[in-house]
């Protein structure tokens, strides 16, 4: 009877070690994958290179966020984040947002500076028992997007040129953002232009920079599908002026978009959007060598 309760015990431990401790969490992933981000920043107006949320000064109405970025105490630093996915794959989208898009010369004519700005990346994590192995990321810039992987990746060219390695630091991808214009691109391990930049890291809080030259600020992360949020707000013309266009009257008129609004203009047959809503057929394009790659969603809230 001793031997068969040891063996029965021993089972039980032998299973309760295989098991998860629980389920991983959107939030759980997307903090897990959050990358190191290096946003640079301009000496003759730092605090316009802050990062926030869409609704920093406490309404989503985005007409006023330009005149409201001088709100210094309100710009805590966060990213909105998203997660799909397929039987193989998570695709987590980090959407970055700045108050303006803005230019240190004067922009009479509405050329060169928007109300608003939104700027992220894409990550393509296999599917594990744990939080998966990165593979491959996506960056926006302006109306480019630029492709990366991670050492170790198999993946490989496809319709678009792979730019460059992913680097990355304590685990998590590296990011970085141009100051004023906000162009994303894979940080590419040398100092900010200039020698001033603020390094932001996931955190459960969200912290304003000390300055224009601050290396360790807090971000938090935010749910693009939270009640009363981004997506939840898709059709309210308050905050957007068309569907991914948020609205903006300085500099050029309606000039922001939403990950659901990112496009490239040279990708051929992706579509607006389809960083976000369609992940997979974006990567399936991008890239080759992929191994098991299904473009099938068993979850996709933008759906």
């Amino acid at each position: 009877m001793k031997t068969i309760r040891a063996t029965l015990l021993a089972v039980a431990l032998i299973t309760a070690t295989a098991a998860p401790a629980h389920a991983v969490t959107d939030y759980d992933l997307a903090f897990h994958w959050a990358p190191v981000h290096y946003q640079d920043t301009d000496s003759s107006d730092y605090d316009a290179d802050y990062l926030s949320t869409v609704d920093f000064d406490g309404d989503w109405n985005t007409l006023n966020n330009w005149e409201n970025q001088t709100q210094l105490s309100k710009l805590t630093g966060a990213s909105y984040y998203s997660v799909v996915e397929t039987s193989t794959h998570w695709f987590l989208t980090y959407s970055f947002f700045h108050p303006r898009d803005w230019d240190d010369q004067p922009d009479p004519f509405g050329t060169t500076t928007h109300e608003n700005d939104m700027e992220g990346v894409l990550l393509t994590v296999r599917k594990d028992s744990g939080f998966g192995k990165l593979e491959a990321a996506v960056t926006v810039a302006h109306s480019d997007f630029y492709s990366y992987v991670p050492a170790g990746s198999t993946f490989q060219n496809g319709a678009e040129t792979i730019d460059g390695t992913l680097l990355l630091q304590n685990g998590r991808p590296t990011t970085r953002q141009e100051a004023k214009g906000h162009g994303l691109y894979r940080w590419d391990g040398n100092n900010f232009p200039g020698g001033d930049g603020v390094v932001y890291h996931p955190a459960a809080t969200g912290e304003v920079p000390s300055g224009g030259n601050d290396r360790n600020v807090g971000y938090r992360l935010v749910d693009t599908f939270a009640a009363n949020g981004m997506w939840a707000r898709r059709n309210n013309s308050e905050t957007y002026a068309s569907f991914g266009t948020f609205r903006g009257d300085n500099g050029k008129d309606n000039a922001a978009n939403t990950a659901w609004g990112w496009d490239d203009h040279n990708d051929g047959a992706i579509y607006k959007g389809f960083m976000a809503t369609d992940p997979a057929m974006l990567v399936d394009k991008y890239f080759s060598n992929k191994g098991s790659f299904s473009l099938t969603y068993t979850r996709n809230a933008f759906r």
